[in-house]
């Protein structure tokens, strides 16, 4: 598939998304809605076994082009809500649910919708010169992308409405600080510790890590006795694996293992 605001491509079990709207600060807007929806859906059959996510240019994502809801005079409003329905709310269920993990390579501003789904990602890995704003308070809006639900938890809810009240710029290196992201490094290393961070999973057992991830977002909303269960009902899952055989075989025989993602 050709795809005009994106890149996606699939090599060596790493599948690679680049938002490509450079001159727009790869801000979103419908056709780039409908690709990476596309290239989201195709990620899980393509081999791929870890998912990078970065945007081109000097920024990652600066959410909404607002110029693709520019309403000329006389005409209605877009409905916004129909606008989360259609195309944010499946976009960041899509990220949360893929089978193997996803690294958010964040260069540059991630605003808006597009800092909320960096945070939908399961690492985030930051330039330095990096920042987070949470815009949605200039535009007398509610933050939406799951920021509402992901900041308090990663953040606490002093920090999460610090940030969403005032929509101040938050750098990189703070948030890291916060807990926020995975790592703040310096803009030279960035692709450098993403590939690493790529290569270490395209190499590692998936399922396990499919249900790791699985486990931990879901078990917000357990109780301990439940997640105990889950833990177990897990474990027994996974006790039967390819990998699992594998990574035995390999820690008695004193060598690397040999991960299928099987």
């Amino acid at each position: 598939m050709s795809y005009e605001c994106i890149v996606f491509d699939v090599k060596d079990g790493i599948a690679r998304l680049t938002l490509n709207r450079p001159e727009r600060l790869n801000s979103f807007n419908t056709l780039m809605h409908a690709e990476v929806r596309a290239a989201l859906a195709a990620t899980p059959g393509s081999g791929a076994r870890v998912l990078v996510i970065g945007g081109a240019g000097r920024g990652f994502c600066a959410g909404q082009d607002l110029n693709d809801r520019a309403v000329a005079p006389g005409s209605a409003a877009p409905d916004l809500a129909d606008s989360i329905e259609k195309y944010y709310k499946p976009l960041v269920l899509a990220l949360r649910g893929l089978p193997m993990p996803v690294i958010a390579a964040v260069n540059g501003v991630a605003a808006g919708a597009g800092a909320n789904i960096a945070l939908a990602c399961d690492l985030v890995v930051a330039a330095r010169s990096a920042s987070f704003v949470q815009a949605f308070s200039k535009l007398g809006l509610v933050p939406d992308s799951g920021g509402t639900w992901f900041l308090p938890r990663l953040v606490g809810t002093t920090r999460a409405l610090g940030l969403t009240l005032l929509g101040d710029k938050l750098s990189a290196e703070q948030a890291a600080s916060w807990g926020l992201i995975w790592r703040c490094v310096e803009d030279g290393e960035l692709a450098g510790v993403v590939e690493t961070l790529a290569q270490q999973f395209a190499a590692a057992p998936t399922r396990g890590l499919a249900r790791t991830k699985q486990a931990i977002y879901e078990g917000w909303g357990r109780s301990l006795a439940q997640q105990l269960d889950v833990e177990r009902d897990y474990q027994g899952e996974l006790g039967r694996t390819a990998d699992y055989a594998e990574g035995v075989a390999a820690f008695g025989a004193k060598r690397a293992p040999n991960f299928t993602g099987r």
